[in-house]
């Protein structure tokens, strides 16, 4: 069960609703793009799942049709009602709030194995990835539907012309890759560009043992380096990585940000925080 376009244009017609492009509201109309999504993030009877951004529910539903349990987050009240009139005898949980400030910990609890929909905004795509990997361990897998090129740039590899600070930062947390493109006729309104669904799989652990080098150093350098990508690393990260460690780590100081993967990354951070050792503090 889910929403034909003209079912999502009555909904909002009855409910004289208009999508905001302030909030990024471009809703999904085709149920074979729904299902395809349910299907994608391999969900069934027992899963918990949580979606951002329900939109008007015709995604909810392909999710709820798999036997998951649903809790739906929204944060614009206007859609409340259409919500409701969708999703009430569903079972799916509706919760109207932000999240890029929710809660997390007092909505899904801290138990690992929750898994993430979503069809995210250009603005908020990325710093919900990157929060939700920093800082809700609970959620061990997502699927988000994302404007290409953000897709591109989360699931990028070192080289990649994508490849920035948020893939070193996706790529410490999670396995990322590309799954789909989504054509801009599956939306209303009718976005001007084409989107991707990206899957991110939490590693079990870290890609750097915290105990070599933590996060916050690792990431310090990581942002530096990306600020002025156009300069060598020896430019970029003066006053944060001298000449010797560059050395300790095996990484050349011409060498550029783009070119680094996360383990070299962890080494010039080991190697940056202990000059005597290499050893993280």
């Amino acid at each position: 069960m889910t929403l034909t376009k003209r079912e999502v244009l009555g909904l909002l017609d009855a409910h004289d609703f208009r999508p905001s492009r302030a909030l990024g509201q471009n809703f999904v109309v085709d149920p074979n793009t729904v299902r395809k999504i349910a299907r994608l993030a391999g969900i069934g009877p027992g899963d918990r799942v949580v979606e951002v951004g329900p939109g008007v529910g015709s995604l909810t539903l392909a999710l709820a049709d798999t036997g998951a349990a649903v809790t739906a987050v929204e944060i614009d009240r206007h859609l409340l009602p259409i919500l409701h009139s969708v999703l009430d005898g569903t079972g799916v949980t509706l919760v109207h709030g932000d999240a890029m400030s929710i809660d997390w910990d007092d909505l899904i609890g801290c138990s690992p194995g929750w898994v993430l929909v979503a069809n995210l905004p250009y603005n908020v795509a990325t710093p919900l990835v990157a929060d939700i990997l920093d800082f809700v361990p609970a959620v061990s897998t997502m699927l988000v539907m994302v404007q290409r090129e953000v897709g591109l740039r989360l699931a990028a590899r070192p080289g990649d012309a994508a490849y920035g600070a948020v893939s070193v930062k996706v790529d410490y947390w999670a396995e990322a890759s590309v799954v789909a493109r989504v054509s801009p006729e599956v939306f209303y309104p009718r976005p001007k560009v084409d989107s991707a669904l990206v899957s991110l799989r939490r590693r079990d652990a870290p890609a750097v043992d915290p105990a070599v080098a933590g996060p916050a150093d690792i990431f310090a350098l990581v942002r530096a380096g990306f600020a002025t990508r156009r300069k060598t690393l020896r430019r970029a990260l003066a006053g944060l990585v001298d000449a010797e460690a560059f050395e300790r780590a095996g990484i050349a100081p011409q060498s550029r940000a783009e070119e680094l993967d996360v383990h070299a990354w962890g080494r010039l951070a080991a190697a940056s925080s202990h000059p005597a050792t290499g050893e993280a503090r």
